[in-house]
């Protein structure tokens, strides 16, 4: 079974079409304004309207209101929605309903408490993406380049489909495949030369390195 990569945070044209030509399944636009990787919604709209056929589109959301997203989903063609912030499982189910766009919810990892939000959020969302939680004095939901202790995921099954996040390298992946069973994985900070400047020779570094992983 093959491993499907969902590169985030990337903001212009070439690095998507380097994603998708690397291999990438899902390539992902961060809006949130404190991030590096934020983009606007124009700017977002030429980026999806370019991305190659057959790679999902995704867009990175921060405790969205329904004006922000009713114009993001009117604007810019995405095939999933994710929200990355403190969204409680009431709100994705409202979002999933409203937007009629397969939804994605984020659940910061550090201990096995958190594990057991991923039961919850599986009961309402169509994918889940289990990454590490940010440092309480971190500006940034995600995207921070952390890992947490993957031993806490450890070949859990859960309801939906789910992401690991958190560090992702090149160097780290086949551990991080190795140690979980993840199936998919997402990555913005591990295929930077800076933060917010994605690098092509690390995106294709990457998707050999979990080639090789199999």
């Amino acid at each position: 079974m093959d491993i499907r990569v969902k590169i985030c945070g990337l903001k212009e044209p070439a690095h998507v079409a380097a994603a998708a030509e690397a291999g990438a399944a899902y390539v992902g636009f961060v809006f949130f304004e404190k991030s590096p990787r934020n983009v606007g919604i124009a700017q977002a709209r030429d980026l999806a309207v370019e991305a190659p056929v057959g790679v999902a589109k995704v867009a990175l959301t921060v405790n969205a209101d329904d004006a922000f997203l009713d114009k993001l989903v009117e604007t810019v063609p995405l095939d999933m929605l994710q929200l990355h912030g403190s969204e409680s499982p009431e709100r994705v189910a409202e979002v999933r309903t409203r937007f009629g766009l397969p939804v994605m919810k984020a659940i910061g990892i550090a201990d096995a408490e958190d594990v057991a939000k991923i039961d919850t959020y599986g009961a309402v969302a169509d994918q889940l993406l289990v990454d590490a939680k940010p440092p309480k004095t971190a500006e940034l939901p995600g995207g921070n380049g952390l890992s947490f202790d993957w031993r806490l995921v450890n070949r859990k099954y859960w309801p939906r489909p789910w992401m690991l996040a958190g560090g992702l390298t090149a160097d780290n992946v086949a551990e991080a495949v190795k140690m979980t069973g993840a199936r998919q994985l997402d990555l913005s900070s591990g295929v930077e030369s800076a933060p917010g400047v994605k690098d092509i020779g690390m995106i294709r570094a990457f998707m050999k390195a979990v080639e090789n992983a199999l």
